[in-house]
């Protein structure tokens, strides 16, 4: 920017990030899980959920990177992120009128508007977000850029967590839906306005001839990925059949050691397949990269997907809260994690430096694991609540430690590239666990699927082996 970086100016950059998170928290959290269950009744809901994100997921992953080309490229007089904004913050909203109008549907009828709508919602919210994401680069003083990314970290998870649960979360609860999606839409329009106010300017080069090739590796990257994790999600499914050719095995065994199996190699595949149609034949050098980004997606495959099945597991553990009396419940959870999580993001920063990032990530696992275990056997709804602190706590120890190894692995003349692909397992992770472990739900019990995520977290921790300790770079070139 040509003035002088004032301090609202952190506030104008960052504010849309409220928005998208209050977004993401309504609807994967509370509101879709509630529409697919009465859609699909109680014995195929976690199944349909889990198709439902599958596919939204993997439309974010494309359409976050397409938009961002674009936007990168944009030489609007509006500037080239605020068009952007502005675009997907308005076709969110219709989005989630048309979603208002579909919560009085039945049926499948209702499941597939629903879908559409769902998989449109991502696409305009990635839209959004593509832009939103350069805002700092293109306008922040880099002597002022740790101070705004810190603000961004405060729009981006407490506040909005804070603000579902008061707000979002007490009015699903009492059923007034409508009310819900409209505080939404008030939130997306006055953080687009105030996000308006970034001194943006107009991009006045001629970019170069856009180039598809990058586009295109990641379009072949998404299919390779999709096919892998629905490959695994059928055989995982063919699980069940085994009981009848093996009458004495017990048959949540069978399902379980087959759901983790299905899992761990979608995770494995995925990334393989994934960066070696990202990065090429140069992956082979760096082997240490393709085990980092194992372990992140195993992590976040638990993670992720404890939140978009809790619902469904309240219902299950407290038969007094069924139906929508569930959300107020959940987003009290997704409180105590968003404030965990912040609070042990820059503690894990400092014991990094320490005892070493594997070894933060070893406990982050460890504590992610014994609050999921909380979690399932805690006889009230406070030990629920303390467990999702602990295992809030983990995740935040995981985010800083495991980003932290990442920045060390990459090479720094390519920084932008390979980190980009941690976008697979932000993506990936909800798509594997949801879509392999929607049916398990239904089959067996949410607390018996929620165990399985847990056991994802330990299983994160065996990627760590494949990272050498130090001199990542020089290792890797010996290896090759």
């Amino acid at each position: 920017m040509k003035r002088a970086f004032r301090w609202y100016d952190s506030i104008t950059i960052n504010s849309f990030w409220f928005a998208l998170t209050a977004r993401s928290q309504m609807l994967s959290a509370l509101l879709v899980p509630l529409l697919v269950q009465q859609y699909m009744g109680e014995s195929a809901k976690g199944a349909y959920l889990g198709r439902m994100r599958l596919w939204s997921l993997m439309t974010a992953l494309l359409m976050q990177a397409l938009m961002g080309m674009l936007s990168d490229r944009s030489t609007s007089r509006w500037g080239r992120r605020r068009p952007f904004i502005v675009a997907g913050a308005l076709g969110e909203a219709l989005i989630l009128i048309l979603m208002g109008f579909a919560v009085g549907m039945e049926g499948l009828n209702g499941y597939m508007v629903l879908l559409v709508l769902y998989i449109l919602s991502s696409l305009f919210s990635n839209t959004a977000q593509s832009a939103v994401q350069g805002l700092i680069p293109d306008v922040v003083p880099h002597d002022k850029r740790g101070i705004v990314s810190g603000v961004k970290a405060l729009f981006e998870v407490p506040l909005p967590m804070i603000f579902v649960s008061l707000v979002i979360g007490k009015m699903i609860s009492r059923g007034n839906i409508s009310e819900a999606i409209t505080a939404i839409i008030a939130t997306l329009i006055v953080c687009m306005l105030i996000t308006l106010l970034v001194p943006e300017e107009r991009l006045k080069r001629n970019p170069a001839p856009f180039d598809w090739q990058p586009f295109l590796r990641l379009f072949i990257m998404t299919g390779c990925f999709t096919l892998i994790i629905v490959g695994t999600g059928a055989l995982v499914k063919r699980a069940s059949l085994i009981e009848l050719s093996f009458p004495s095995l017990p048959q949540n065994v069978i399902i379980a050691v087959t759901a983790i199996l299905g899992m761990t190699t979608a995770v494995v595949l995925g990334v393989w397949a994934s960066v070696r149609i990202s990065v090429g034949k140069e992956i082979r050098q760096r082997k240490a990269f393709t085990w980092w980004v194992t372990n992140r997606l195993a992590f976040l495959v638990g993670a992720t997907n404890l939140g978009s099945f809790i619902l469904y597991f309240l219902q299950e553990r407290f038969p007094e809260l069924q139906g929508e009396k569930a959300a107020g419940p959940a987003s009290t959870l997704i409180m105590f994690v968003g404030f965990t999580i912040l609070l042990s993001a820059l503690p894990s920063g400092w014991l990094s430096d320490r005892i070493g990032k594997k070894n933060v990530l070893m406990i982050s696992a460890l504590l992610a694991t014994a609050g999921t275990a909380i979690v399932i056997t805690g006889p009230t709804l406070t030990a629920f609540y303390i467990g999702g602190a602990l295992a809030g706590i983990g995740i935040g120890f995981f985010y800083s430690a495991n980003w932290a190894l990442g920045t060390e692995i990459v090479p720094p003349n390519q920084a932008g590239r390979f980190l980009g692909l941690s976008n697979l397992a932000g993506a990936g992770a909800g798509a594997i666990g949801a879509y392999i472990g929607g049916p398990i739900g239904d089959q067996l019990g949410y607390g018996f699927l929620l165990g399985i995520y847990g056991t994802m977290f330990i299983l994160s921790m065996l990627a760590l082996k494949g990272i050498p300790d130090k001199n990542y770079r020089s290792a890797e070139k010996s290896q090759a």
